[in-house]
C-alpha cells in the first residue's frame, strides 16, 4: 500500500539519491537527510577516426555537440571535477567530487564530498564501467572498505545523478541526443579557446545512439526525469573535445504531480581536463563486494 492510499495524501519522493530500487537503498542511507558509459570507449559511438585527418570542431554547431563524446573519447583518458547541485522548493544541496576517467579500458573513479545532513560523512567513492557502478561508504549497512556493486538499471535515474556525481563517460555520452545547438560565443579558459554552445538533448536518443551498457544509464534517466528536452551548456576546443558540461535534470518530488513546486531540479556539471593523462581506476576485487541481504534496509 502506497502512502498515498495510507493517507490519502499525495506521495511524496525523495530525490533520486534517496530513492530505492535494490541496491539503490544504499544511497539513501549515504544521502539521507537531502532532498545523482557514454564517451567513445563507454559503450557506444565509433572510437575510431575514419581518416587519418586529426579531428576538427565541425563547423555545424549541432554536428560538434554531437561527436563531442567520440572525439573525447579518442584522448585516451580525463581528468575530471563534478558539481551536482539538487534544488526543491523545501531544500538546497550541493556535492563535488574529482577523478577520471580511461575510455580505452573503459573505467572511471570519482571520489564525491557529501555535504552536510546526510548520513554519510567524508565522501563516496564511485568507480564506473558502462552499466555498472562500485559504490565505497554507500551506507552505514556496509562494512567499512568493502564495496557495493549495483547495476545501472536498479537506479530509478539509471545513475545519472544518484551517486551524487554524473560520471564524465556519461555526461558526454548525453551530448549524442543533442536535438538543438546554438554558438554561444568563444572563451578562453586557462589560454584555450572554448566554442560555447547551448541546446536541448533527448536521454533516449542519446540512449540508441550509445548503445550496449553505456547507454542503460541514460535510457532508464529518459524514463525518470519529467522534462523530456534536457537544457545543456557545452564547451568544446577546436579539436571538438568537451572541457566542460551543463546539464539540467528535472523529476517530479510528488509522485505524479506536474505542478511547479513540487518539481526538482538537478543541475549537473563536468568539467575535463587533462586529455590523453594517465588515470588510475581499477574494478574492486570480489573480495571486496559487500552483498546487501534482501531483508536489509538502511535507517
Amino acid at each position: 500500500m502506497t502512502d498515498q492510499q495510507r493517507t490519502g495524501r499525495p506521495e511524496r519522493r525523495p530525490m533520486p539519491h534517496l530513492r530505492s530500487a535494490a541496491g539503490a537503498a544504499l544511497l539513501a542511507a549515504a544521502l539521507a537527510g537531502l532532498s545523482a558509459g557514454c564517451a567513445a570507449g563507454s559503450g557506444g559511438g565509433s572510437s575510431d577516426q575514419r581518416s587519418g585527418a586529426p579531428d576538427q570542431l565541425a563547423a555545424d554547431p549541432l554536428t560538434a555537440v554531437r561527436n563531442a563524446a567520440d572525439i573525447t573519447g579518442r584522448t585516451g583518458s580525463a581528468h575530471t571535477a563534478t558539481e551536482l547541485v539538487t534544488e526543491s522548493s523545501e531544500k538546497k544541496a550541493a556535492f563535488t567530487g574529482t577523478g577520471g576517467y580511461d575510455y580505452v579500458k573503459r573505467i572511471g573513479r570519482l571520489e564525491v564530498q557529501v555535504p552536510p545532513g546526510a548520513a554519510t560523512t567524508g565522501k563516496i567513492v564511485e568507480v564506473v564501467l558502462p552499466g555498472t557502478v562500485y559504490l565505497q561508504n554507500s551506507g552505514a549497512k556496509v562494512p567499512e572498505g568493502k564495496w557495493v556493486k549495483l547495476d545501472v538499471r536498479q537506479l530509478p535515474d539509471g545513475n545519472l545523478v544518484s551517486g551524487g556525481a554524473t560520471d564524465p563517460a556519461t555526461a558526454a555520452g548525453a551530448l549524442r541526443g543533442a536535438q538543438k545547438a546554438d554558438a554561444v560565443g568563444t572563451e578562453t579558459v586557462d589560454g584555450v579557446p572554448l566554442h560555447h554552445y547551448r541546446g536541448t538533448l533527448d536521454l533516449a536518443k542519446a540512449a540508441d545512439a550509445t548503445g550496449g551498457r553505456g547507454g542503460d544509464g541514460l535510457r532508464v534517466g529518459a524514463q525518470t526525469f519529467t522534462a523530456k528536452e534536457v537544457p545543456y551548456d557545452a564547451w568544446l576546443d577546436d579539436q571538438g573535445r568537451l572541457h566542460k558540461v551543463v546539464e539540467v535534470f528535472t523529476f517530479a518530488g510528488v509522485a505524479g504531480s506536474k505542478e511547479a513546486k513540487d518539481q526538482v531540479k538537478v543541475t549537473s556539471t563536468t568539467s575535463l581536463t587533462d586529455f590523453g593523462k594517465p588515470v588510475e581506476a581499477a574494478e574492486p576485487p570480489a573480495s571486496d563486494i559487500y552483498a546487501m541481504k534482501p531483508t536489509e534496509s538502511p535507517k
